[in-house]
């Protein structure tokens, strides 16, 4: 940190950034290790505490970048190739339409859609007695797939629409965690593009992820370690759980009765 400093590298030096910074690289670190996406949309709000959102999305994406490799090698043939074909080409379109048209759309509106979609369909699933397995659909597949990428690339909350689809699959939860490294680590390559063409991958804002670089293997071996000692029905109930906390979070966001 002091070398980049000496180069006259601009980079965050409050503590209180790092004291929210570090937990929240750690954080998105176990859940791309195996313990759900969902929990990933928790790093962006820890950051924007005391930053821009879109500068903390900005620090974190090349910090992404690096888990996506990690978990990929991690779950490596592991994958469900029906629900990716299925998913990818609405998350691509997702993220193409959020970067040429985000400025037109309204956060608060896309966080309480979201957050409401996310807690009806919690609420469905808690109330059906008999859950029947859902099937891979190419129309459902692309409709949550554009909504996990404007989500993504705007308020960077992609894990609940991919999870309303993936989740009543229910699939053995290694192959979940491959599919949705693949899901998120092919959007997050795309968003490097959009983000660079809006200016957020400066030389302040790489520097600083450069800094916070050393958490990334530690958040993701811990969510590995963690996924091979949890049951696959607590995992499941854990995504379940976070998807219905992260929608009154977003809910409550989209109203402006706590901060985003």
């Amino acid at each position: 940190m002091d070398s980049l400093r000496q180069m006259n590298i601009p980079i965050p030096v409050d503590p209180i950034f790092y004291c929210l910074a570090i937990p929240a690289v750690v954080i998105n670190g176990m859940a791309k290790g195996g313990l759900g996406n969902i929990l990933g949309c928790l790093s962006v709000p820890l950051m924007a505490l005391v930053i821009d959102p879109i500068q903390a999305a900005a620090i974190l994406l090349p910090l992404l970048l690096v888990m996506d490799l990690l978990s990929l090698w991690k779950f490596r043939g592991e994958m469900d190739l029906a629900v990716f074909k299925s998913l990818l080409p609405g998350c691509l379109f997702g993220v193409v339409i959020a970067a040429f048209g985000f400025q037109y759309l309204s956060p608060d509106a896309l966080r309480l859609f979201i957050g409401i979609v996310s807690i009806g369909f919690c609420v469905s699933q808690l109330l059906q007695t008999a859950r029947s397995q859902s099937q891979v659909s190419s129309g459902k597949g692309f409709f949550w797939g554009s909504l996990t990428g404007v989500a993504s690339y705007g308020i960077h909350a992609g894990g609940p629409p991919f999870s309303i689809y993936i989740l009543p699959m229910k699939l053995e939860s290694r192959i979940l965690m491959g599919t949705q490294a693949w899901i998120f680590g092919s959007m997050n390559v795309a968003k490097v593009c959009a983000y660079a063409t809006v200016g957020q991958l400066n030389t302040e804002n790489l520097s600083t992820s450069l800094v916070l670089l050393p958490l990334t293997p530690i958040g993701v071996l811990l969510g590995y370690w963690l996924l091979h000692r949890l049951s696959q029905l607590f995992i499941y109930r854990f995504c379940y759980i976070s998807l219905a906390l992260l929608g009154v979070t977003l809910t409550l966001q989209g109203f402006n009765l706590i901060p985003s």
